[in-house]
């Protein structure tokens, strides 16, 4: 009783003492009838022509919301002067490229000359103070939005925007958050995903955003032969420039003008590890590419994947597993990473979403798509008869009974090319989906699964399946998923592996899987890795983020 009573009174304390800091909200600004008649008329329009970009019908919505919650009063000028905390939203906006957005879809060029307006005289109209106003409150949305949902983000921001039970869209978040906060980073920074990976990507963007400006860009040039540990080599200068300026090779470390030796194999074989190439230290023709490529690139690329780190869900009851595809490896919560095998480029490319694992099923049958179905094993059965018996597959109908579990009858042969009857593998050791299989649904009949082939995981690049996740350690991740249901131990998972039945755990608590693609990652430690582009996204996505740069330029 007398703690409960101790925590009260220290609970009222620390509310009063907290509540003395605070300046009590000054009274708004209020316009004039014909000044608020003016600002009612350009929020409806959907337009402001002061704005670098002037089409803001898209916010239209929010705007108007912000604006009658406070009976269309000036939210960012007092006494015709911007506020303080204008002034801090203006500085958050024109540093906005170090969180990967670009500066100047908020008007950024501009800031500074509206300031120094307004701030060198008390006596601006009513058509000047709320032209501002608008301004700064349009701008203020547009990057609440992009720091929230992304910048080319195709998904409307209403079906997504919930930052808390009582923020509902960004007008709320401003009004109720923003307006409010005595720290306005601080603010906008519970807007971002909450992920440490995302947070270690935005200083990467800034640290890259150096390195370009301090790059003299110069090329290698490329050998007809793989330059090795002792070749002379004349690119030694400009590699020992970009290694040290990357980080890969210390400062001060030595090396042969003309050689390439020691410490400089050392650091290209660094810079191969972080680039996903084999490090072997050869300057071949991949390892040439990749340290030719423009830094200006890798900042291209890091803005890019913080892009897409906007675009996946924000909260979540438990943590969830996550796939970066151009990196082939999986995450899931504080387990070790592991390796995956990905969708073939061009072909089988797996899609990026996300999803719920609701299932672990263990010694899965494998119910083969009708596309490798006719592309692939149909062909196969028709040069080799006995196929499916070495291959432990039968022959079903659409209602899951067996045909055919040996050599097939050319009728037979001719209703699985026709797609009328179907193709299933037994559980098993030789089962393409391994021992375990970890469903989630989705419109894409995509899943993580095993897989009894190890060769896969030898290689740098692993852009190898239909589009299905294969992963490396199969008992680990179930282990993970598994960790709270009861009755689930390492030592019961792996009996249910080597049984003889298909056994299905639905979860209790579905996990959230979301499957990434980006092409930069930045490890604890701050080594910031680089990928393939394996599906030219950055490339596509890429012109998107120009194109808004451009709109903002006109």
């Amino acid at each position: 009783m007398a703690k409960a009573l101790c925590a009260v009174l220290l609970a009222l304390l620390f509310s009063h003492a907290s509540a003395a800091q605070e300046e009590p909200p000054a009274e708004p600004q209020r316009l004039s009838a014909s000044g608020e008649s003016e600002l009612r008329g350009l929020v409806a329009s959907g337009s402001l022509a002061v704005l670098q970009r002037p089409e803001f019908g898209e916010y239209r919505e929010e705007i108007g919301d912000f604006y009658n919650s406070a009976g269309y009063a000036l939210t960012w000028v007092l006494k015709s002067r911007p506020t303080a905390k204008a002034r801090a939203v203006i500085k958050r906006l024109q540093a906005a490229d170090n969180e990967g957005l670009l500066a100047q879809d908020y008007d950024s060029p501009l800031w500074a000359g509206r300031l120094a307006e307004l701030g060198s005289s008390g006596d601006a109209s009513d058509s000047e103070l709320l032209r501002f106003d608008l301004a700064l409150t349009v701008c203020a949305m547009r990057y609440i939005l992009d720091l929230r949902l992304g910048r080319i983000n195709p998904q409307p921001f209403h079906s997504t925007f919930e930052l808390e039970p009582d923020i509902r869209g960004p007008s709320d978040f401003l009004r109720k958050r923003v307006l409010s906060a005595a720290d306005v980073e601080a603010a906008f920074r519970s807007v971002e995903p909450a992920f440490p990976s995302y947070r270690r990507l935005v200083k990467a963007v800034q640290l890259y955003k150096e390195l370009a400006l301090r790059d003299d860009g110069e090329q290698l040039p490329a050998p007809a032969t793989p330059v090795r540990p002792g070749d002379p080599y004349p690119g030694i200068p400009r590699l020992t420039r970009l290694l040290k300026l990357v980080g890969d090779l210390p400062r001060r470390a030595a090396s042969s003008p003309r050689r390439y030796t020691g410490a400089l194999a050392k650091a290209v074989k660094r810079f191969q590890r972080r680039h996903g190439l084999p490090p072997d230290g050869f300057l071949g023709a991949q390892t040439l590419v990749q340290l030719n490529t423009p830094l200006a690139r890798r900042l291209r690329q890091l803005q890019l994947t913080l892009e897409r780190w906007r675009w996946l869900p924000h909260r979540f009851s438990r943590p969830p597993i996550l796939v970066n595809i151009p990196e082939f490896r999986l995450y899931a919560g504080n387990a070790p990473s592991q390796k995956v095998v990905v969708g073939m480029a061009f072909e089988h490319e797996t899609p990026v979403f996300a999803s719920q694992l609701t299932e672990v099923v263990f010694r899965p049958p494998w119910t083969v798509p009708m596309s490798i179905q006719l592309a692939e094993l149909v062909p196969k059965l028709e040069k080799n008869a006995a196929y499916l018996a070495e291959n432990d597959i039968d022959v079903i109908d659409g209602r899951d009974a067996i045909v055919s579990t040996g050599a097939v009858s050319a009728e037979v042969l001719s209703r699985l090319r026709d797609g009328k009857l179907y193709l299933r593998q037994r559980p098993g050791p030789h089962n393409s989906l391994g021992l375990v299989k970890f469903f989630m649904p989705n419109s894409h009949s995509v899943y993580l699964h095993g897989t009894p082939s190890r060769r896969g995981f030898w290689e740098s690049e692993r852009d190898l399946s239909h589009g299905c996740i294969r992963v490396e350690d199969p008992l680990a991740l179930a282990a993970w998923v598994l960790r709270d249901e009861p009755g689930w131990t390492p030592a019961s998972i792996r009996a249910a592996m080597e049984g003889t039945e298909t056994v299905t755990v639905k979860l209790s608590d579905p996990v959230s899987v979301l499957l990434q693609y980006g092409t930069a990652a930045v490890k604890e430690g701050g080594e910031v890795r680089f990928f393939e582009d394996i599906y030219g996204r950055d490339a596509a996505e890429g012109k998107a983020f120009e194109e808004r740069a451009r709109l903002a330029a006109r």
